[in-house]
């Protein structure tokens, strides 16, 4: 009868030395959390949830590490088969989060419960961006895009009184969707004057008549301007709105020529 026997690696160890078995072959699982987290980093969020997840238990702890989920990315061909997949996983990736999210991406399968549940988990406001601008001395752009509407309409320039105080250094600042009206808008003229480039698109309580009256100083000021009722063929994100509310709007029947020029493109309101 042929005997089978079987051979177990040992593993040798100092002080001095990491893991290996008497193959050569490295112990994995007992290396550093640090270098175990700068592995992670170079997978996508879907694989972190997933695979990490399944290999042992120390590397399913090390994967709930909140800095894994600063940018969740779930991309979705709006394919009905991995909706409830992806929704499952988004889930876990916010709530792993505890409120450290910097970009998120779940377009195609996001749901108002996700979208609550993603507001409930990381509330971003004008304080938010007051500590940014303070711990961030140099910072020279800045976004902050959501999804607008015109009605029903609700002014706040928290927001925009807030980069005006503390981000001075701005070189390029993106609002879309904001809800500033046109005091915030002054503000930030005043408080970024090294601001090249400005996006207001959807910006709906900006009034066409300050754009007129501080035309001239937006051409010297700012290089490269959006207005509120711009084209966002460019915009990467969902950017629908129903124009037709803006039949409603006087401010929408004044006359915009676009002009260009060798150093600059601006807008002039006629």
């Amino acid at each position: 009868m042929e005997s089978l026997s079987s051979s177990s690696s040992s593993v040798t160890s100092s002080p001095n030395s990491k893991q290996v078995t008497d193959s050569g072959e490295r112990n994995w699982v007992d290396l550093p959390r640090d270098s175990v987290l700068s592995i992670f980093r170079k997978l996508d969020s879907i694989d972190i949830l997933i695979r990490p997840y399944n290999v042992c238990t120390i590397w399913r702890e090390i994967s709930k590490d909140h800095s894994l989920y600063r940018t969740i990315n779930m991309p979705n061909s709006a394919d009905p088969n991995t909706k409830w997949e992806l929704l499952n996983l988004c889930y876990r990736a916010v709530d792993y989060s505890f409120g450290h999210i910097i970009h998120i991406n779940i377009e195609n399968f996001a749901t108002d419960a996700l979208l609550h549940h993603i507001t409930n988990s990381y509330n971003l406001t004008h304080h938010s961006f007051e500590a940014i601008g303070r711990s961030c001395p140099r910072l020279k752009t800045f976004k902050f895009n959501i999804q607008a509407y015109k009605y029903p309409r609700v002014e706040d320039d928290d927001d925009a009184f807030a980069i005006a105080q503390t981000m001075p250094g701005l070189r390029h600042l993106q609002l879309f969707g904001n809800k500033m009206t046109n005091d915030g808008l002054l503000a930030i003229l005043d408080g970024c004057l090294h601001l090249e480039s400005l996006d207001i698109r959807q910006c709906f309580n900006i009034n066409f008549n300050l754009v007129a009256s501080v035309g001239k100083r937006f051409i010297e000021q700012v290089k490269y301007l959006r207005l509120p009722y711009d084209a966002t063929d460019d915009y990467p994100f969902q950017a629908a709105f129903d124009y037709a509310s803006l039949a409603e709007d006087p401010d929408w029947f004044v006359y915009q020529d676009f002009l260009s020029d060798d150093d600059y493109e601006y807008y002039e309101v006629l």
